[in-house]
């Protein structure tokens, strides 16, 4: 996960009331979904990270070195699909603030 690196950096002051919420140049959406990709990586990346920690092996049915691979596959695809789901309840309003704080 890459953070875009042509992103403005015009001095906050240069922003009108209009664009306090939104960069210029249409490159808001890339900036939130860049944002939403780092604060779902992070946030439930750690969170099952965690989670997994705590459940020990089964006696039975493990699959060894192979089932730890694709594990880690596994929990990858599902913190996608948590970051989609929750997207608008926990990172657009991180987001919101991030930008109030960087343009105000």
């Amino acid at each position: 996960m890459t953070i875009p690196s042509n992103l403005p950096t015009a001095h906050p002051a240069t922003y009108s009331a209009s664009s306090a919420v939104s960069p210029p140049s249409g490159q808001g959406e890339e900036l939130r979904e860049a944002f939403t990709q780092f604060v779902g990586q992070t946030l439930f990346g750690q969170m099952l990270s965690s989670m997994r920690s705590t459940v020990d092996k089964p006696a039975y049915f493990h699959g060894g070195k192979t089932e730890e691979i694709f594990q880690q596959q596994l929990d990858q695809v599902l913190v996608e699909d948590i970051t989609d789901a929750s997207a608008d309840k926990i990172a657009d309003p991180m987001f919101e603030l991030f930008n109030m704080r960087r343009n105000g």
